[in-house]
């Protein structure tokens, strides 16, 4: 996932926040309450706020106890067709911390402040009870704090990262989705801009295929997966390990098969890469680069009448990726002054990895939660973040203890890591994506989070948010620091 840097322009979006709204109110609307969408935008891409892609029913998913929040206008579920907005705003400022040096990509140690934007229109049409069509069109504009480098763990998931991405509104997504179903007994579903059905075949095979999001359905977590309402650090929202499809904006192109029981499930997608490190356009040629993905889900009440989810996700990826060993050696021998993990003749290699994501209730409204992520670490980090190892430990509290059912609290602890080929690449000078402080002394990047998200009125919702971030960039040289952030969001 990559991140994007755009400039803030407050006549469009504000544009765009009005035509969202006009939209919406211009419809025969229904009384009745969805599931809001929210992003990740690798910037995050916009991910409405779902339950896993095979959690339909009050057995299925941990979010079954979780309340669902309101939008400032009701939808109908009835219809063929659906239409809903969002609109998140992320405010975030970074204090003067200590620092020995800083380098190219450092994340800055002086008093900064930037504000993000994401706004996001979704449609989609059924065309009969097992077809439907599904198109989100987005904006993005404002900035993150050092325009998104200096850190493995990013602070802010809706930020893009890329300054030769124009503000235009894009094409988000564009999928084709069709339920084959294999069983009779149907189970009740909440219609997301992800699917549009109310009730689907209690065992099915879904195919999707088009653009989208990697993350819209793998490595998917109830507490720890949008930006637009619960955490904002980019290996909280997502594992950081895994490096998954996707083009500077979030989004690939491919098609995935998932087969859904009663209490698990599986799927795999076929996926494009990008044409380089972080970039805008995707590989076409599957021989030249392409992702594989798989993933295997098990709902269960782990605890006593608790339900709880675990995903084991495993992943292979194909590109013209550099090999931090063959960098650092042309660098020892004084053919490059520095390791530079882009100088190398047109090859394919291959980075692969393993995550495991777990959710568990601990009471009706308590939600324990974690991840873990390994990949081979050889390989140039290409399409996410720079991470080769991550392990993440949260919990996850809605309001309804004291008595304010939409509000939403949670806390994490999560800590990345990089292998020794890294290291030596970072700390000869070498330049990531992402990070590059000129020099290193090596330790584990660690965070700690904690937000609090308030229903003000209807679908308005405002957040705050604190970050503690040691060692940035893996490097013990530089901070430790904090950074505090508000968020205010929109679900129309």
């Amino acid at each position: 996932m990559k991140m994007i840097f755009t400039f803030y322009t407050p006549g469009r979006g504000i544009g765009i926040c009005v035509l969202l709204a006009v939209l919406a109110a211009a419809l025969p609307l229904r009384a009745q309450q969805t599931v809001p969408p929210p992003s990740t935008e690798q910037q995050q891409p916009s991910t409405p706020t779902t339950n896993a892609p095979g959690a339909t029913g009050e057995n299925n998913s941990t979010q079954s106890e979780i309340s669902t929040p309101p939008t400032m206008f009701p939808h109908p579920d009835k219809t063929w067709w659906f239409i809903a907005g969002q609109a998140n705003f992320i405010s975030q400022v970074n204090p003067p911390f200590p620092a020995k040096y800083s380098g190219p990509h450092s994340f800055k140690n002086d008093y900064e402040k930037a504000t993000s934007r994401v706004l996001t229109l979704f449609a989609g049409a059924e065309l009969n009870r097992g077809t439907e069509i599904l198109v989100d069109v987005e904006e993005t504009g404002g900035g993150g704090l050092s325009t998104a480098l200096g850190l493995a763990g990013f602070v802010n998931l809706d930020v893009v990262r890329n300054p030769t991405i124009g503000q235009a509104p894009y094409l988000a997504r564009a999928m084709f989705h069709h339920v084959f179903a294999l069983s009779k007994e149907k189970v009740e579903s909440e219609r997301t801009p992800f699917n549009l059905f109310t009730e689907l075949p209690a065992r099915r095979l879904e195919i999707r295929f088009g653009k989208f999001s990697t993350a819209d359905f793998f490595d998917v977590n109830s507490a720890g997966s949008d930006s637009h309402s619960q955490f904002m650090n980019w290996t909280v929202d997502n594992n950081g390990a895994y490096d998954y499809a996707a083009d500077t904006r979030g989004y690939t192109v491919g098609a995935m098969a998932d087969y859904e029981d009663l209490s698990w499930g599986v799927r795999f997608a076929e996926l494009l890469m990008p044409t380089v490190a972080n970039g805008p356009n995707l590989q076409w040629n599957l021989r030249k680069a392409r992702s594989e993905n798989v993933e295997f889900e098990w709902r269960k009440n782990f605890l006593p009448e608790r339900a709880g989810v675990i995903r084991i996700l495993g992943y292979s990826n194909q590109a013209n990726m550099g090999i931090y060993r063959v960098q650092n050696e042309l660098y020892l021998d004084g053919v490059t002054p520095t390791p530079e993990i882009t100088a190398h003749p047109e090859q394919v290699t291959t980075k692969y990895g393993f995550g495991f994501n777990f959710q568990q209730m601990l009471t009706k409204d308590v939600m324990a939660f974690g991840r873990v992520g390994w990949n081979n670490g050889r390989t140039e980090s290409y399409c996410y973040t720079e991470v080769d190892q991550t392990v993440q430990v949260g919990v996850a509290v809605d309001g309804t203890q004291w008595k304010r059912q939409n509000d939403k609290a949670g806390a994490v602890f999560v800590s990345n890591a990089i292998k020794s080929d890294h290291q030596f690449y970072l700390a000869h000078g070498g330049l990531g994506f992402l990070l590059g402080d000129g020099a290193l002394s090596y330790g584990r990047e660690t965070i700690f989070e904690g937000y609090y998200n308030l229903h003000i009125w209807r679908g308005i919702f405002a957040g705050v948010d604190l970050q503690h971030v040691n060692n940035p960039g893996y490097n013990r040289d530089r901070g430790p620091f904090f950074v505090p952030g508000l968020r205010l969001h929109m679900d129309l």
